[in-house]
């Protein structure tokens, strides 16, 4: 099983004003506790939040209690209705009970949202349950599924995952088939009995071939001379999107701008509904509208499943004009798939520059 690195929160409700036209801010939970982190092997936390509200959320800043703390946040408006979520890595340098907090800034109100969480740093583990989940003979994984998600070109983003020796001699960390765009860092470069390590991982975006999603499969030696296969593979994914840094706020103001339809209603779920019953193939027809004022754009248009096929009518969208997105769902190959059927667009709507459609079957 894939296994993504994401900690799971639950709790509360949301931050906002009720007014009209209103963002609100609703994290899953703004406190918890992460219980014990390995020294020196650092421990990402993720806040699960949603925009409950019925205007974009704009995330303008969030500050950390500490340098010890990494933060990473969406940088572009999340609509009403959308998901996303802010990440903090801390780096564990400290042995003892650890207290840390999130500021989080908005266009909801001037004050911030406090988040966060609890633990303790230990130097070694009882229990690699929970934080090494990944079995390898000797050998316990944070991980097998690597994520750099919103990548836009000239970003340099970095992932860790934590390697368990749980053997009786020492290990050398080696990474098979590395793609040009990444580079592996092995810190310590031998992880002796009883001890973990880590491996850095830096995806050099500027050696991605194409917008969207890049997907490739790496693989962790158990060994000198390993084979490669199903059990010591890392999935390493990436969706790279068109840079906006240097916009200017008019050029914002004239950006295209992509609406999706679902008959006569806006998707702004991030999901449609295919209404199968015994057939074998079902195709939906969705539009895709330009409100902005200048050329939409679409670069790409990939699927997550087998089951199912996409028709864009036309990839450059004038403002205030639509085009059809077909998506056919086939019913053999549905069955046969591991994972629910989506798609990702990636347009030059830098509102929405990347669009995942999530396809439910009944």
């Amino acid at each position: 099983m894939k296994r993504r690195i994401h900690t799971t929160l639950f709790l509360l409700g949301g931050f906002c004003a009720a007014v009209v036209a209103q963002p609100c801010f609703s994290p899953t939970a703004s406190a918890l506790s992460v219980g014990d982190i390995l020294f020196q092997n650092p421990k990402t936390v993720a806040f699960d939040f949603e925009n409950t509200g019925n205007a974009p959320l704009l995330i303008t800043d969030v500050h950390p209690s500490c340098g010890c703390l990494t933060v990473d946040f969406p940088r572009q408006p999340i609509p009403a209705g959308q998901a996303g979520i802010i990440t903090a890595t801390y780096d564990a340098a400290l042995m003892g009970t650890i207290y840390r907090e999130l500021a989080v800034y908005t266009n909801v109100q001037a004050e911030p949202y406090y988040l966060s969480f609890r633990g303790r740093v230990v130097e070694t583990a009882t229990d690699y349950d929970d934080d090494f989940p990944i079995q390898l003979g000797t050998l316990r994984l944070s991980s097998n599924y690597v994520e750099y998600d919103n990548v836009q070109r000239g970003d340099q983003p970095v992932v860790e995952l934590q390697v368990a020796n749980v053997g009786d001699q020492p290990y050398v960390p080696q990474l098979m088939h590395l793609p040009e765009y990444l580079m592996a860092e092995y810190l310590p470069a031998k992880v002796q009995p009883g001890r973990t390590g880590r491996i850095r991982l830096t995806l050099d975006s500027n050696r991605l071939f194409l917008d969207g999603l890049n997907q490739t499969s790496i693989y962790l030696a158990r060994k000198m001379g390993d084979q490669i296969g199903e059990q010591n593979e890392i999935v390493v994914s990436s969706v790279l999107l068109p840079a906006f840094r240097n916009l200017t706020a008019e050029q914002m103001a004239r950006a295209p701008r992509m609406v999706m339809m679902d008959g006569g209603e806006a998707l702004t779920s991030g999901e449609t509904t295919v209404v199968m019953g015994t057939k074998k193939r079902v195709t939906k027809v969705l539009t895709l509208t330009n409100e902005g004022e200048e050329m939409l754009e679409i670069s790409a248009v990939q699927v997550f499943n087998r089951a199912l096929t996409v028709s864009l009518g036309e990839r450059h969208i004038a403002p205030h004009k639509a085009t059809k997105l077909k998506i056919t769902v086939d019913a053999h190959e549905l069955q046969r798939a591991k994972s629910g059927p989506r798609l990702l667009l990636i347009t030059n709507d830098p509102h929405h520059a990347k669009t995942e459609l999530s396809i439910n079957v009944e």
